[in-house]
């Protein structure tokens, strides 16, 4: 079976500044950072599930790969193979989520809020994202629904996770529960790490996409259930118009790039510096924590206004700016 490894991926050095939604960036002082399992809702969902094909792919962690919360992938959107999925099979039934959030208009109301766009634009914003599936462990901003507004914090969603992605092949909802999602904010201080656990965890194998710099046509994703590559087209909310195509022509090995928070502190804290062990008891191989995450508190400087030298949607790896880390205006 293929693995994310024999897929073209791109990384940047990831600096203080990490994207956000609507041309602007932040930093978070919060220090939780919480993890998502894919078949779970989580805490706080907008609405009920709206996944249909949420299983796992796993991935197999670099042999004795030391755990680190200093480092973090940056990976553009339309990397071939950075999403996965079925084919002719959408991994979320967008229909119940515009149905869901039509029936609710106070949470109809958030999520446009979240997403930048007029609550009577909803609908068609979603039928205008592409389901797909995780294939790596992914750092966003997440949004919960709770006392008549929504909240946000930092999480990390698991490989296999349901989501819809932009046409920049940013993930936007998070389909198991309906929340909806904006890049992630970079963390001041090295996070505790809260909510699930699964035994594939490494924090130097998560990575945070960015956006594209054109509209993608066809995302290329791969379907693990039938060992191929499959051209799904944007906006295709069911998968029907599927085709299969080939490899990625020049596949090179996923990239470990440097930190983009401080260091952890001398006194290791198993919070910090250590994978949660596997619940033995858990179908999915993840167990959970309960309990609501905090909501982040972030500040929002401009983005640089250098543009970037090199793209992000390159078959290399390469060291880049901060500068290089201004996502393209869309």
């Amino acid at each position: 079976m293929a693995l994310i490894t024999g897929v073209v991926v791109a990384g940047v050095v990831l600096g203080v500044v990490l994207a956000r939604s609507g041309g602007t960036s932040g930093t978070a002082s919060g220090g939780e950072l919480f993890l998502q399992a894919a078949n779970r809702p989580g805490p706080d969902p907008f609405t009920e599930s709206t996944a249909k094909d949420s299983s796992t792919t796993p991935v197999t962690p670099a042999a004795n790969a030391p755990e680190s919360a200093n480092v973090t992938r940056g990976v553009s959107g339309s990397t071939p193979g950075l999403y996965g999925g079925t084919r002719n099979t959408a991994s979320c039934d967008v229909e119940k989520q515009v149905k869901a959030l039509q029936a609710e208009p106070a949470k109809n109301k958030a999520f446009a809020s979240v997403e930048g766009v007029q609550p009577s634009a909803v609908p068609a914003y979603l039928r205008s994202l592409t389901p797909v599936q995780l294939r790596m462990d992914t750092r966003v901003t997440n949004h919960g629904y709770r006392g008549g507004a929504a909240t946000d914090y930092q999480a990390v969603l698991q490989t296999g996770t349901a989501v819809l992605v932009d046409g920049h092949g940013v993930p936007r909802v998070r389909c198991a529960c309906g929340n909806p999602l904006t890049p992630a904010v970079a963390q001041r201080t090295v996070p505790r790490r809260t909510g699930d656990t699964w035994a594939s965890y490494r924090s130097q194998n998560v990575v945070v996409v960015l956006p594209a710099t054109t509209t993608i046509d066809v995302f290329v994703i791969y379907d693990p259930h039938l060992d191929e590559w499959v051209g799904r087209h944007r906006g295709d909310s069911d998968g029907r118009r599927d085709e299969k195509t080939y490899p990625p022509a020049k596949p090179s090995p996923a990239v470990s790039v440097s930190s983009a928070s401080p260091k952890p502190p001398a006194s290791k804290s198993p919070a910090s510096e250590s994978p949660y062990p596997s619940d033995p008891s858990s179908s999915d191989g993840s167990s959970s924590d309960v309990s609501s995450p905090s909501t982040s508190s972030s500040s929002d400087p401009e983005y640089p206004s250098s543009e970037p030298s090199t793209t992000a949607d390159t078959s290399s790896s390469y060291d880049a700016p901060e500068s290089a880390l201004t996502p393209p205006g869309y």
